[in-house]
């Protein structure tokens, strides 16, 4: 019921908007609603498992499994809210402008993966967890544990689950830790990342002679710079095409790569194949990629850091349709559940959005002023709803002029969602 009434309910996702949009206003045991998710023993990495595998059923049952990693703020404030801190708020800040936010820091795993009916890449949330603020591990007497290392831990839990499946970890800069790329290297997981244009490359280390004596050698000679090889003259740029380039289409860039060895000291030894990225019009500063698997082609690198752009779609659509930061839940547990759940209703949409007729899921919100070629999340949501008010018996279709009255409850739901959808 509390899953129906996520995908039906207008505006906040709070329990008793849930149970009004449900029908179930005058239920007068609507606490046991609310234990589901602050009391109620249920594991929700075996409800990740579970829908991971459905999406790879439905979206990826073959190839490369692409994963996007990032993390999101959800602004909450109040005293209740213990695992809060300050950050750095991603939307309102720029390069020459910084913003501070009250929040809960999330750090999300998706599966990016072809959908059939939009015509493109969407991020689908299977597996999200809450990194607390340093404060509040302080607090608390706990080992503060850094987004990298969050990173880490939900990764290596995904390759758990898929150990026979080639796995694509795709991230911004903020996951190009040496720490972690080695980490997932060693848990055979490809990782693409941007990488610094100032970043100590080296040569790899020359065969060890028969004889020599001490440590043996970790690197070769230094390479330079990514910044003085965008300056160099003899640079050799390839043009490439890269499909899908930030929902533009088609893009043309050029780009020049090699492999090398990623060294800081005291820190592991990663090799990895680098590419340096420019745009011919100059629409963009240059910028460099990398990647653990050092056999990969710069074009299917390119194509695979590109679809990351997808992550932060999904968490506005999240934020604009689903009710993320809208909720008001105050237990701990309940905190740490409701934005995972919101999270991943994106993700059940799209599988329910997968058993219904090409004709209903492929309809696009389209009018005179608006031409939409392809459906988006939010017709897409709209299908799956007009689904669920048809089966509770609420819309019918044109042959059936014999329809009985909706109940009462359903009345009430129904003026629920039209009168309070602001």
């Amino acid at each position: 019921m509390l899953l129906i009434g996520a995908i039906l309910a207008p505006g906040k996702r709070t329990v008793t908007s849930l149970l009004r949009v449900a029908g179930l206003a005058r239920e007068r045991r609507f606490v046991n609603y609310h234990r589901v998710l602050s009391r109620a023993a249920w594991s929700s990495r075996a409800a990740s498992r579970l829908l991971l595998g459905h999406l790879i059923r439905a979206f990826a049952p073959s190839g490369p499994v692409v994963l996007g990693i990032d993390d999101t703020i959800e602004r909450r404030r109040g005293k209740r809210i213990a695992a809060k801190g300050i950050y750095r708020d991603p939307v309102r800040s720029s390069h020459g402008h910084f913003v501070k936010t009250s929040g809960l820091r999330w750090i999300s795993l998706m599966l990016l993966a072809p959908v059939p009916w939009a015509g493109r890449i969407w991020a689908l949330p299977f597996l999200t967890a809450l990194a607390p603020s340093e404060r509040y591990c302080r607090v608390h007497g706990l080992q503060h544990k850094k987004l990298t290392d969050w990173a880490r831990q939900l990764v290596v839990q995904a390759r758990r689950w898929l150990p026979q499946r080639e796995i694509v970890v795709v991230g911004d800069s903020g996951f190009a830790a040496l720490e972690l790329l080695a980490e997932l290297a060693h848990h055979k997981v490809t990782s693409i990342t941007r990488l610094r244009l100032d970043a100590a490359l080296y040569d790899p280390a020359p065969p060890r002679l028969r004889g020599t004596n001490g440590r043996p050698r970790t690197k070769g000679a230094r390479l330079p710079n990514l910044s003085e090889v965008l300056k160099g003259t003899h640079t050799r740029w390839q043009p490439v095409t890269v499909p899908g380039w930030y929902g533009e289409g088609e893009r043309e860039v050029e780009v020049c790569t090699a492999t090398a060895v990623w060294r800081h000291g005291g820190m592991p030894i990663v090799p990895i194949r680098w590419v340096s990225v420019r745009d011919p019009q100059q629409r963009f500063a240059p910028q460099a990629l990398l990647c653990t698997d050092l056999h990969r082609a710069p074009e299917q690198i390119l194509s695979w850091f590109v679809q990351r752009w997808q992550l932060e779609v999904t968490f506005q659509e999240t934020r604009a349709h689903l009710g993320v930061e809208t909720q008001r839940q105050w237990s701990n547990l309940a905190v740490a559940r409701t934005t995972p759940c919101l999270l991943a209703l994106f993700s059940l949409v799209t599988l329910l959005a997968a058993q219904l007729r090409p004709s209903d899921r492929e309809a696009a919100d389209s009018s005179a002023w608006y031409r939409k070629p392809r459906p988006t999340f939010s017709d897409t949501l709209a299908a799956v709803r007009r689904h669920i008010w048809r089966e509770q018996g609420l819309l019918t279709s044109r042959r059936n002029r014999h329809v009985a009255k909706p109940r009462p409850e359903l009345q009430r739901a129904l003026a629920y969602a039209i009168c309070h959808a602001a």
